[in-house]
């Protein structure tokens, strides 16, 4: 089955999403503090504005009152717009000198105003002065805006309009934006996630796909999700595939066609050298038939089988190197020809050593004939620094020997072999293997 998700997909996947996540907050937050501001300003303009609207209002009205010095009106006036605007913290008419003629406060009547100390705000070009006094309980906007009367100058309208009407409506509108970009970002978030999906989801599909090349398993073609530059790289990927699929395909058949000529080459081979002595002919085949069901008992894999049925093909091509003098040779050997015979391991792991492709076979071909207390040859390896190859070769040959018929004596009996080679158990031969020799002709007789 194909991976849904590989590690490479699954690092884009985040690092997509991570980046348009941050992207969304950055541009969320910016728009959040613009719109603010642009909306206290707004907010700030509309109530300064209509601050100036009512100042005018006043002046307007109040010159009459002035030159009729109708005290009572411009206190009527004063009351009326103090009421009907909760946010007006105060409204003062005063005379040149300052002196307060009408006040919403009626405690500050002809007292001189004291003007607040604040930072000009605006000033309009009708003479109207906006200063913003902060800091001071119940933070508000003053204004002061000139009586003119037939291009007389009569006097002045204070007001003080309270900033917390500002702030609420301010504050108010913050949170209903709070709750809309909240929302906006929740949408933002879950289609950055859609979105990351979506750009990913062919990289997968590729990762996955390449996955699956480099292990050799052969899928169905990749699925084209757009047709963009993503769709036209999974559909050369694919080309490649069917490519290299069928390429691999036509390797796997030579390699099969160019194993099975070899192995029959090595028989041939096997066969030729048995045939130079009649007594041994068809004795590597034997062997080999006998150290593959010993193979099984240990538990080789059929590849492991496989190269120990070739290597027991090859036990004793160093043979050839051996002179026919020696080799069949009648009597008994000299201890110079024996030493001569024992080095046929030797020759055969030189001989096969020229081929980079038969040296897996080495170690089997070197050490069939060392023992399992060391007192082998060539090497005097001992124990399980003999390759397990090795020693299922040693128990194999011994015992197609001793059960062969030679110039120098007759074929023992497998019963009789198998007790002669079960005293030599832990001595030359590895006592697992004598075990499983003895199984295996057991289930023989059955």
């Amino acid at each position: 089955m194909r991976k849904i998700f590989s590690p490479i997909s699954k690092n884009i996947r985040v690092k997509v999403s991570l980046f348009v996540f941050i992207l969304l907050i950055f541009v969320t937050l910016l728009f959040y503090i613009v719109i603010l501001n642009i909306t206290k300003h707004h907010i700030t303009d509309e109530v300064i504005s209509r601050a100036e609207s009512l100042c005018r209002s006043i002046a307007a009205t109040a010159g009459y009152s002035f030159i009729s010095q109708d005290i009572l009106g411009l206190d009527n006036i004063v009351f009326k717009i103090k009421n009907s605007n909760l946010d007006i913290e105060y409204i003062a008419i005063v005379d040149e000198q300052m002196e307060i003629l009408v006040h919403s406060d009626t405690d500050k009547l002809g007292q001189k105003l004291e003007p607040f100390e604040g930072q000009i705000f605006k000033k309009s070009p009708d003479g109207i002065v906006i200063k913003d006094i902060s800091g001071t309980p119940g933070s508000f906007f003053e204004l002061v805006s000139p009586i003119i009367f037939m291009g007389k100058h009569l006097g002045s309208i204070i007001l003080g309009i309270n900033k917390s009407v500002l702030l609420k409506a301010h504050n108010d509108l913050q949170k209903k934006f709070m709750l809309v970009l909240t929302v906006v970002l929740l949408v933002g978030i879950t289609s950055s996630i859609l979105l990351s999906s979506f750009l990913t989801r062919p990289i997968q599909e590729l990762s996955s796909g390449v996955e699956e090349l480099k292990e050799g398993k052969r899928s169905k073609p990749l699925r084209v999700y757009s047709r963009d530059e993503l769709g036209s790289l999974t559909e050369s990927f694919n080309e490649m595939t069917s490519i290299i699929t069928s390429q691999q395909d036509r390797l796997s058949r030579y390699a099969r066609d160019l194993e099975e000529a070899y192995v029959s080459t090595v028989k041939v081979l096997s066969a030729a050298i048995d045939a130079r002595d009649h007594y041994t002919l068809g004795h590597s085949t034997r062997v080999a038939l006998l150290s593959v069901k010993l193979g099984k008992e240990m538990g080789f894999k059929k590849e492991e089988l496989e190269q120990l049925e070739i290597a027991c093909l090859f036990h004793d091509i160093g043979k050839i190197k051996i002179p026919d003098s020696i080799l069949i040779k009648k009597g008994k050997l000299s201890p110079q020809e024996k030493l001569e015979m024992m080095r046929h391991p030797e020759y055969g792991a030189e001989i096969l050593s020229k081929a980079p492709s038969l040296l897996k076979y080495l170690p089997a071909i070197r050490h069939h004939h060392e023992w399992y207390d060391g007192t082998g040859y060539p090497d005097g390896l001992k124990g399980d620094q003999i390759p397990l190859s090795a020693g299922i070769i040693s128990v194999a040959d011994v015992f197609d020997a001793m059960t062969s018929n030679r110039p120098y004596r007759d074929a023992f009996s497998e019963d009789e072999v198998l007790k002669k080679m079960a005293e030599l158990s832990g001595k030359q031969f590895h006592p697992i293997l004598i075990k499983n020799l003895i199984k295996i002709q057991e289930k023989k007789k059955r």
